[in-house]
């Protein structure tokens, strides 16, 4: 397992992004994924829609959503437009 950990770290790092450190802090915050889920479903993609762009299974895309209700506190895709809404989350994050 341990290789497989350093190959990932290999190739996130030749990308140019770094690995969030979790702490305290940081639990309730979303991850990159999660907002980019996010701002699709808010945008009215569906999850096999948004599964599709990012290259992952509708499930996946249903689990990111699960994780970010809770954070947010929300339960539903109505919410997000809601909560979702300010200029920290423009709509062209979406795509």
């Amino acid at each position: 397992m341990m290789a497989f950990a350093e190959r990932a770290r290999r190739e996130l790092l030749s990308t140019g992004e770094i690995v969030r450190k979790r702490s305290v802090e940081t639990h309730d915050e979303l991850t990159q994924q999660e907002k980019q889920i996010a701002l699709m479903a808010r945008a009215g993609l569906s999850n096999p829609q948004v599964g599709h762009r990012l290259f992952i299974s509708p499930r996946t895309v249903e689990w990111h959503l699960r994780k970010v209700f809770a954070k947010l506190e929300i339960s539903s895709r109505k919410e997000l437009r809601v909560v979702m809404s300010g200029a920290e989350y423009p709509l062209d994050q979406a795509n």
